[in-house]
């Protein structure tokens, strides 16, 4: 069989913009199938982890749940529905303080700190299995491009710039 010149060959991607977006998208969907797995064993998700381990960052006092929200890793449509689940499992608190009963402040309990615990050590040595085949250099390099990549996509306020 016969095979196209390289100059016939077909376009995979419509533009380097477009390759690089999907590579990009491709790598997270490829990474995150280990996450998924470890933190299924749990009865966790990523999202919700990365709340817990921003709660724990701000212990001992409870941060509003619009301010949880705006600092999770990616965006949250129903932070209401998430934090139910963590509380149901006695992992988070909320609270209302008196003097504005609009305001609702969430705070990790003693509980969701041993769980953040236990995960410390497998979850490092999922990131190994993630990225650990890369370079001390690489790394750096490559999350000095992703933040480059974003930079112009972070409101102003973000914790991510």
């Amino acid at each position: 069989m016969a095979t196209l010149p390289a100059t016939r060959r077909i376009a995979r991607f419509d533009s380097l913009e477009q390759e690089v977006f999907l590579n990009l998208w491709r790598t997270y969907d490829r990474l995150r199938v280990l996450e998924d797995e470890l933190f299924g064993q749990h009865g966790l998700t990523p999202q919700q982890y990365n709340a817990l381990r921003l709660l724990r960052a701000h212990q001992p006092e409870p941060i509003p749940t619009l301010t949880l929200a705006d600092r999770l890793v990616s965006r949250a449509p129903d932070i209401t529905r998430m934090l139910d689940k963590l509380e149901e499992r006695g992992l988070v608190v909320r609270e209302r303080p008196a003097d504005n009963r609009r305001v609702v402040r969430v705070g990790i309990t003693p509980r969701g700190q041993d769980l953040l615990a236990e995960l410390q050590q497998p979850l490092r040595q999922c990131h190994q299995r993630q990225l650990g085949h890369l370079s001390a250099e690489q790394l750096k390099r490559l999350a000095v491009l992703l933040r480059a990549a974003r930079k112009p996509h972070e409101g102003k306020e973000s914790s991510w710039r």
